[in-house]
């Protein structure tokens, strides 16, 4: 998930290739657009917490929290939908899968509150898009700085798999987010279920992409419409304790999506 993995057969890419090279690429946001931008991602951010769409998934998150694991018991649950974070004028978008029931569900942040977490932030701090390298809840004094992070499905769903449906109903909002994060060139997918939800909000916001669609893969690099997708296994415990994916290898996608943001344009 977001901080689980998981992936569902089938939206996984059946085809190989190369999506259709960005061409001219986003042009560069004026001052009055990104403010405008700003705007109206708060106001999504809003949208998004209040959603009760899903019955399945508000009932498993609300479960969730009523039933905490012991570690946990006696805190109080966010138990909502979990919106993106981050720097409004990024130019690295991260996509996961969705919240985790004792992760993004309990802390309210995505990413935030277990160890997929902890792993990803040390890394975007280790490459110079996060504050510091650890990442416990809001007010934490964490901030990112050219990078934003957000998920294809905002309620932690049960077996870590939202239905056909489920993804379909929330997809809106990723495509809404990406279209309003205007400095946004580059996005990196955590994950199979990351890089579908990504390649379908590219479509959503820029056009229809040049078939086949490119595969899934670590490191995996493709143009798409307007950005760069980048692949990254995600940061899941199954993952990162098995050594599928080493900091080394999430180091590496992360300097090469700095690389590509610099490119065009500067992340500070």
């Amino acid at each position: 998930m977001d901080e689980e993995a998981g992936t569902l057969p089938d939206i996984a890419p059946r085809t190989g290739g190369s999506a259709t090279p960005g061409g001219r690429g986003r042009p560069d946001a004026t001052a009055p657009e990104r403010a405008r931008a700003a705007v109206a991602l708060a106001a999504l951010t809003a949208e998004i917490t209040a959603c009760r769409a899903c019955p399945r998934l508000v009932a498993w998150r609300e479960a969730a929290a009523v039933n905490p694991p012991a570690r946990f018991r006696g805190e109080r649950y966010w138990a909502r939908p979990v919106p993106g974070w981050g720097d409004a004028a990024a130019r690295i978008v991260l996509v996961g899968l969705a919240p985790a029931a004792h992760g993004g569900n309990r802390t309210g942040r995505v990413f935030t509150g277990d160890r997929s977490g902890d792993f990803l932030f040390a890394a975007l701090h280790r490459a110079g898009l996060a504050s510091q390298p650890t990442s416990i809840r809001p007010g934490d004094g964490l901030e990112l700085r050219g990078a934003y992070v957000t998920a294809a499905v905002r309620c932690a769903p049960p077996a870590n798999a939202p239905t056909p449906e489920e993804r379909d109903r929330c997809a809106p909002f990723l495509h809404r987010e990406l279209a309003l994060l205007v400095d946004a060139r580059v996005i990196v997918a955590l994950g199979a279920f990351g890089w579908v939800a990504a390649l379908r909000a590219v479509e959503a916001t820029s056009g229809r992409l040049a078939r086949p669609l490119p595969h899934f893969g670590h490191a995996a690099e493709a143009a798409a419409g307007p950005f760069t997708l980048l692949g990254t296994f995600h940061p899941s415990q199954q993952n990162t304790f098995t050594g599928r994916l080493t900091v080394e290898m999430l180091d590496a996608v992360l300097q090469r999506a700095r690389e590509l943001a610099a490119s065009r344009g500067s992340v500070e």
